[in-house]
Order: C-alpha cells, then sequence, then structure tokens
C-alpha cells in the first residue's frame, strides 16, 4: 500500500482526497502544522506528495525545495493559479507534474498511479532515516542536519545507517565491524575505534555533539 501526503490548507479539499484515495486502497496522511511539513514528511515517509502551492506561512515552492534536499520521492503540484508562469515554477523547483484546480478526481487519480508506477516500478523506495532533526538518506547515502549536507564517507554512512536502523537500541563493535567490512575477517579492532572517532569528529564540527553514545564493554547507541 502506498502512502501519500497531502499538504493541502483547505480542509474541505483535502478531506475530499483523502476519502478518495483510501477508496483506491491508498494510505493517506494530511499535513495539520504548516510550519512543520519538513517534520511531518520525514515521519511518514511517504512514497508521493500533494503539495499545494498556497500554504500558510511558506508556499509550496518553498517545502517542495525543501524535501528535494532529502529525498527524489515525487511530488505532485495542486493549484488554482494553473497559469504558465506557476506551472513553469513548480517543475523548476523540483515539482512532478502539475494539476490546476478544479480537478477531476479520475484525471487526479490517473495522474497519481502513472507517478506510482514510474517510480516504484522501475526503482527502489527512497527510506529517510531520522534522529534530532538530522536526517539520513539511504538512496544517496546523504546526511542533512539544519539546512546543511555533511559529507559522509562510506564508513561513515555504514556506521550511521546501522546506529539510526537500531534508534535507541545499543549496537554491538561486532555488528558494526561487520557491516563495514563484512568481506574481511581480519580487520584490527582498532580500525572501528578510529572510524568512530573520526565520524564523531565530523558530526560535532557540524553542531551534531554527543549524536553517538558509547555503552563501555557494550557497543555505541542513538538515543
Amino acid at each position: 500500500m502506498y502512502r501519500i501526503l497531502i499538504v493541502e490548507d483547505d480542509e474541505a479539499i483535502a478531506s475530499v482526497i483523502e476519502k478518495q484515495l483510501r477508496m483506491w486502497g491508498l494510505e493517506t496522511a494530511c499535513i495539520r502544522d504548516f510550519k512543520n511539513v519538513l517534520q511531518e514528511f520525514v515521519q511518514y515517509d511517504p512514497q508521493l506528495v500533494l503539495l499545494d502551492i498556497s500554504l500558510p506561512f511558506y508556499n509550496g515552492y518553498h517545502w517542495c525545495t525543501k524535501i528535494r534536499e532529502l529525498s527524489k520521492v515525487p511530488i505532485l503540484f495542486l493549484s488554482s493559479a494553473s497559469d504558465n508562469m506557476n506551472i513553469v515554477m513548480a517543475m523548476n523547483m523540483g515539482g512532478d507534474d502539475f494539476i490546476a484546480k478544479p480537478f477531476d478526481m479520475n484525471v487526479l487519480i490517473a495522474k497519481m498511479q502513472a507517478m506510482l508506477r514510474r517510480t516504484y516500478d522501475f526503482g527502489g523506495q527512497v527510506t529517510i532515516l531520522e534522529h534530532r532533526g538530522a536526517m539520513l538518506n539511504t538512496a544517496n547515502a546523504s546526511l542533512t542536519w539544519n539546512g546543511q549536507k555533511i559529507d559522509l564517507t562510506k564508513n561513515d554512512y555504514r556506521i550511521l545507517q546501522t546506529l539510526m536502523e537500531h534508534k535507541g537500541k545499543v549496537v554491538s563493535r561486532d555488528l558494526l565491524m561487520q557491516r563495514l567490512w563484512e568481506n574481511d575477517s581480519f580487520v584490527d579492532e582498532n580500525a572501528l575505534t578510529v572510524n568512530i572517532a573520526r565520524l564523531r569528529k565530523k558530526l560535532d564540527g557540524a553542531g551534531l555533539t554527543d549524536f553517538i553514545v558509547t555503552k563501555k564493554g557494550m557497543g555505541y547507541i542513538i538515543e
């Protein structure tokens, strides 16, 4: 079942869309806090976003740009402003398609189904792991925090991915070493300590202090 995030401040329109999508077997969620669209996007991890242009606080172009910093998820713009300039802006900001209000619900469903087929029949699902506002995109191995991208090495990414997948649980040194050097059984255990230290220094420099916590004699945890 695909998850659809509806970013529409007109409650009547959002309710109609939500009802129709559920009839088609789609899972839906509507944004309630329009100041924190990105946070709700990360928590829900949708496979398609319906995004209105005119929204409270920040417009749809702003949120499209923010989402694109983290994800390649399909974005379908909804707007009553269907002039060519708005359509061009929507596409330039990272949107995948545009539909003008008022729209026929069957046309909206058809467009969404086509986008979902193109994206997920021929490619993998994008997953974002989040902790303390830091967002790890497993599709492109990137880490974003506070509007900045933090460069990761291959080992940095594997360490963070493993710890964030087990958030709230202690991850043993053995498991981390297995994830980092799965084809080499002769790695010096100090190599993991060095990699963890380098990653911590990188995270501290970006402002993510105490992101990885050591549990003496047990391993590491993100809590």
